[in-house]
C-alpha cells in the first residue's frame, strides 16, 4: 500500500507531469483574473490535456521489429 503511494508520487515528479500541472495552474489563475479570455483558455487547456493524456496512452510503434 505504501509502496503504491510512493510510486504514484514519484510518477508525479516526471517533468511532463510537472509542466502540465504548472501550466494548468497558471492558465487557471490568468483566466480567473480576467487576463486571458475564457475561449483562449479553453482552447489552450484542451490542447495541453489532450497531449498529456495522449502521450500517456501512446505505445511505441515498431518496438518488436
Amino acid at each position: 500500500m505504501v509502496q503504491n503511494i510512493v510510486s504514484h508520487l514519484i510518477n508525479l515528479l516526471c517533468i511532463k507531469n510537472v509542466v502540465t500541472l504548472i501550466l494548468t495552474l497558471v492558465f487557471g489563475h490568468l483566466s480567473m483574473t480576467g487576463k486571458v479570455d475564457t475561449q483562449d483558455f479553453l482552447s489552450i487547456f484542451s490542447i495541453v490535456i489532450a497531449f498529456y493524456f495522449g502521450s500517456q496512452v501512446a505505445t511505441p510503434s515498431n518496438s518488436k521489429s
